[in-house]
């Protein structure tokens, strides 16, 4: 397959239409993440479909003093590997084609959620990234359109706003990719020296750490549920040994299931420590939400949360997270 590189939306348009249309939405810089989502769109539109895959470094969404300038610009790389992956087209379009009046008066507003966690540390960032979809969206005119779940409150804000405005378009979050070591793969991992490198692999092992403290909770909880904490119950698991296994059980059931402070003091005991690491990792926020608006859950809560993290190391800023599920069914 050879992909085709358009510049205009006149020539995207021109383009006979067959099949479902599935576009993959970068700033370029492509590796082996956006590999996976171009597969996966590949998958999704079919042998008969069309796979876009749009290389747009987005300047609304870069605050003052974050790395518009030095962002990787790295078209003939990406054309090869959105190939590879399997796209018919890469649309590259220059900024004045997607912003043909300057900047946009009118843009989209990423409302509360977006003003929470990445909102917070990048003031402006959500709104500036929502406009650029909406329009590009707009412009590729997809019947699906795929996102990372790396960025999670990136794709929560896009599921948000196609059901909110009746884009009429199928979001589909695809799993993080993640390098052998657990870091997650980022067009900005390219910026850190080996020294950072090692520090940032803190913000993976930290999520490790939630994710097995929750579900050891849960584990624990889970057997406590099996059979009722009785006086026989005890003496039969002090039989064999189980007594105090069978105490930890009951209590952590009855004291908080799920357990979503020890979660986040999990992950808080790794990234303290990588603060003290020569280069330190400094911490932006840790936090343990619901997806469907990106509030701090509580000890009570069920379903389904994300175990976010970002920080800087030298003068990167990564991010990452985790999604977990809380109380198992009784």
């Amino acid at each position: 397959m050879t992909t085709t590189l358009l510049r205009t939306t006149d020539e995207l348009h021109a383009r006979a239409r067959t099949g479902r249309r599935a576009v993959v939405m970068t700033m370029g810089a492509l590796h082996e993440g956006h590999a996976t989502l171009v597969r996966t769109a590949r998958e999704i539109a079919g042998p008969d479909g069309e796979v876009v895959v749009t290389v747009f470094v987005n300047p609304l969404q870069f605050g003052k003093g974050e790395d518009l300038d030095r962002y990787p610009r790295t078209l003939e790389a990406d054309l090869k590997v959105a190939e590879q992956a399997g796209a018919d087209v890469v649309f590259a379009p220059a900024v004045d084609e997607v912003y043909p009046g300057g900047e946009p008066q009118v843009r989209v507003s990423a409302g509360p959620m977006g003003e929470r966690l990445e909102g917070a540390s990048r003031p402006g960032h959500f709104d500036g990234m929502l406009t650029v979809v909406a329009k590009l969206l707009h412009l590729t005119r997809p019947d699906v359109a795929l996102y990372g779940q790396k960025d999670a409150q990136q794709l929560a804000l896009i599921r948000r706003m196609a059901r909110d405005l009746n884009f009429g378009v199928e979001i589909v979050g695809v799993p993080t990719v993640r390098e052998a070591d657990g870091l997650a793969l980022s067009s900005r991992n390219r910026y850190l020296s080996p020294q950072e490198r090692r520090t940032a692999l803190a913000l993976s092992r930290a999520l490790f750490a939630g994710r097995d403290r929750h579900a050891a909770q849960e584990a624990l909880a889970a057997r406590a549920r099996e059979v009722p904490a009785t006086h026989a119950r005890a003496e039969a698991l002090s039989a064999i040994g189980e007594s105090r296994a069978a105490a930890d059980a009951h209590a952590v059931a009855k004291a908080s299931p799920g357990g979503p402070a020890a979660v986040r003091a999990a992950a808080r005991a790794v990234l303290d420590e990588a603060a003290r690491l020569d280069p330190p990792l400094e911490l932006d926020y840790l936090a343990l939400v619901d997806p469907s608006d990106f509030t701090e859950i509580g000890a009570g809560f069920t379903g389904e949360a994300v175990l976010a993290v970002a920080a800087r190391v030298g003068t990167t800023r990564l991010i990452d997270n985790l999604p977990l599920t809380f109380g198992a069914a009784s």
